[in-house]
């Protein structure tokens, strides 16, 4: 049974359709990614997902109810959170208080101290940083932080967009121990990522899209072993 089902998915922005018609599951406790070039129309699959944008056709549903055109706000309250490509941290505020907004949904303090120390424990460079105001933060940093966020609405689904996008290697490579983490407390994820070789790397299956459409779709491994991947996204 999938936790997340999209069949014939379309979005457009004006008359350009910028998704066109795609299929996609993720099953509870999935680690998913979602490849291809700029301008696939990843982000915007993931956006239509979050309720950030509504679809011009096709059925969204989660946890089995239809929540096809259901706005962001309410979608967060069962248990969908996007961490935006971009981050979209609260330059102004702390760290420690860009976290506490991620809880604004709960109302059980103990939980959400308890939860803070949690994502303090995964991200020793917030612990550390956690009185510092989000904008000063390093980029990474900030990917840091807009995941933290997200875990602090304790989501059953986590979609994450191009989360390594203008990072150095070493931090890439700690963002990704951290999805692993995550991914292994049970929580289900849908990746978009530009890194093709780490997505795939890290996720149980993938989809290939290309032009608004879904072209492939297999276990990772048989993704990465796929001449037409390693030629279009592993430089090969």
């Amino acid at each position: 049974m999938s936790l997340l089902s999209v069949r014939g998915l379309k979005v457009a922005y004006g008359g350009i359709e910028a998704v066109r018609g795609i299929d996609l599951d993720v099953a509870p406790g999935e680690l998913v990614a979602l490849i291809g070039a700029n301008g696939a129309g990843k982000t915007t699959t993931l956006k239509a997902l979050a309720g950030m944008l509504k679809p011009a056709a096709g059925s969204v549903r989660y946890a089995d109810a239809d929540i096809t055109g259901v706005p962001s706000h309410r979608l967060i309250r069962q248990g969908i959170a996007l961490v935006p490509e971009g981050r979209g941290v609260f330059s102004r505020l702390t760290v420690q208080e860009n976290l506490q907004m991620g809880a604004y949904i709960r109302d059980d303090r103990a939980e959400i101290a308890r939860d803070l120390d949690r994502i303090f424990g995964l991200f020793q460079r917030l612990h550390e940083r956690r009185a510092q105001v989000a904008g000063t933060l390093s980029g990474g940093e900030q990917q840091m932080l807009a995941i933290g966020r997200a875990m602090m609405g304790r989501p059953k689904l986590l979609l994450l967009d191009e989360p390594s996008m203008g990072l150095a290697p070493l931090m890439v490579q700690k963002i990704f121990e951290v999805i692993h983490a995550i991914a292994a407390e049970g929580v289900t994820i849908l990746l978009v990522e530009q890194n093709a070789l780490l997505a795939l790397e890290a996720a149980k299956r993938g989809y290939v899209m290309e032009s608004g459409a879904i072209t492939l779709a297999d276990d990772a491994r048989v993704l990465l072993a796929s001449p037409q991947v390693r030629q279009a996204y592993l430089g090969e």
